[in-house]
């Protein structure tokens, strides 16, 4: 191990532990005290300083969301513990992630063993992100550019989809198609609220946990008040703008 990679492993062990702080502050809404112990060691092993670029390198292991262009970030840590501990991804589990950015989330998916397809709008990202994760080894991630809210038929249905962007209003209706039965969606929702350039912050956002019974009908649970940029459709415009 190299001076570098062992200054890595260091601080991503200090981020874990700072991810578990902030689960237990945030008991009253997740309903739990500590995260599965498989999302948490995925955390630990993910480079999240190689999905960064520049100056941002220096804050990758500082639990805050950092931006990687075009108006795009990749999310805060402890964001995508909790998303990743919703969605009960594991071994072989076939997943859908909507909204690639940087590839971070389907990193730490396919550290769980998670067979991952994952669909980007913006095709500097969709390439960054497909060569990112096949030069660290993340050979079960398959990254599409194209429209996410469209989900991706070919591989569906899907045992679980991360959507890392907010829908406004209401769960894109490909996506629900695309859940099979036993099946949960994690997507922030947008429900209104001020605007400011590309993005809408603060609590009228709502992380959501969908689930699809046997027979095909879907029921949700909200988790907690989010900030996630806005879910880009078609010709990169936020839904309802």
């Amino acid at each position: 191990m190299t001076k570098g990679d062992d200054w890595a492993e260091r601080a991503r062990r200090a981020l874990v532990r700072t991810i578990a702080e902030e689960v237990i502050e945030t008991e009253n809404w997740l309903g739990k005290r500590a995260l599965d112990p498989r999302v948490m060691e995925a955390m630990a092993k993910v480079p999240r300083h190689e999905f960064v670029a520049g100056a941002q390198r220096l804050f990758a292991y500082e639990n805050r969301p950092l931006p990687i262009g075009h108006g795009q970030t990749i999310s805060q840590p402890y964001m995508v513990a909790v998303m990743t501990d919703l969605s009960a991804a594991g071994p072989g589990t076939r997943v859908l992630e909507v909204g690639t950015g940087c590839g971070y989330q389907a990193a730490v998916l396919g550290e769980l063993g998670a067979r991952v397809t994952s669909v980007e709008l913006v095709p500097e990202l969709a390439e960054g992100a497909a060569r990112r994760l096949e030069r660290l080894g993340y050979d079960r991630v398959d990254v599409h550019q194209g429209d996410g809210a469209r989900g991706w038929p070919p591989d569906a249905p899907y045992e679980a989809i991360v959507v890392t962007a907010a829908a406004f209003a209401r769960v894109p209706p490909a996506l629900l198609d695309q859940l099979a039965p036993g099946g949960r969606l994690v997507i922030p929702i947008e429900h209104g609220g001020a605007r400011r350039g590309l993005f809408r912050f603060g609590p009228e956002q709502e992380l959501l946990v969908i689930t699809k019974d046997a027979e095909g009908r879907t029921s949700e649970r909200g988790i907690l008040p989010v900030a996630f940029v806005p879910l880009l459709e078609g010709k990169g415009r936020p839904r309802g703008h």
